[in-house]
């Protein structure tokens, strides 16, 4: 029989900013496999809408000029957590949006790392956080390109929006690079909505309530721009918003 891992602390790094009493009651964390083929296509939308603790590890191999779309919508539980390995073989692609939408005392969490392990290979990865009361939202990023891996492209974009200062956003992204023919781009971002946007938008008409519900809205929506699953995925976002706001 097989051991089961310990449950981790805060001093390991994958789990620095987690509620690690609502990880209890979600640990150990079975591994999700998925494999593609050679060639093959494949796309899988999560959304996590209820209230109960929730925890996911996806390990993703990509083969050779393979493509992964993954889309995660984190809209409600106490706890939630989606950590993904993936891995890329020659002219692979992997595709990841992400949203948290947080409130009260919620903990939601993004954790990634995407090796390239191939030439040419491409990822992209956008996450967006909007979070209120004491809630928190973190993204754990770390991109790894081995050597030979010449003609990777990898892009990580992370934004988190504080709808109250008591709110907290967390992120680290990170490369790890030993190729030399390689585009690696990673941006963070977090702040408050933009006052001149909303005044703008108050200016054409709009009442308070709504400037502000428009512009997160399409704020979220750049993780999901180009899904399979594109209107769903929206639609349960702003209806989480609806809530949080």
């Amino acid at each position: 029989m097989s051991e089961v891992a310990a449950l981790p602390t805060r001093k390991h790094e994958d789990f620095r900013y987690s509620d690690i009493d609502a990880l209890a009651g979600v640990w150990p964390i079975a591994r999700e496999e998925i494999v593609v083929a050679d060639g093959g296509e494949e796309s899988l939308q999560i959304v996590e809408d209820g209230a109960e603790a929730v925890a996911r590890h996806l390990v993703i191999s990509l083969g050779k000029g393979a493509k992964f779309d993954l889309r995660v919508l984190s809209a409600g539980p106490v706890y939630g957590r989606i950590a993904v390995d993936v891995r890329l073989a020659e002219g692979a692609d992997f595709t990841l949006g992400a949203a948290q939408l947080a409130t009260g005392s919620e903990t939601l969490e993004v954790v990634t790392e995407v090796t390239h392990a191939g030439l040419n290979a491409t990822s992209h990865q956008i996450v967006r956080s909007a979070l209120a009361g004491h809630s928190v939202g973190t993204y754990l990023g770390r991109i790894a390109v081995e050597r030979g891996a010449d003609g990777t492209d990898a892009e990580q974009s992370v934004r988190a929006m504080l709808l109250d200062r008591t709110a907290t956003a967390n992120a680290r992204p990170e490369l790890e690079i030993y190729a030399d023919d390689v585009k690696a781009a990673h941006g963070c971002a977090v702040g408050e909505l933009d006052a001149n946007g909303l005044f703008y938008l108050m200016s054409r008409g709009l009442t308070p309530p709504e400037a502000k519900r428009l512009m997160l809205q399409a704020f979220i929506a750049e993780a999901f721009t180009g899904a399979p699953g594109e209107a769903e995925l929206s639609e349960a976002a702003i209806a989480r918003l609806e809530q949080i706001l």
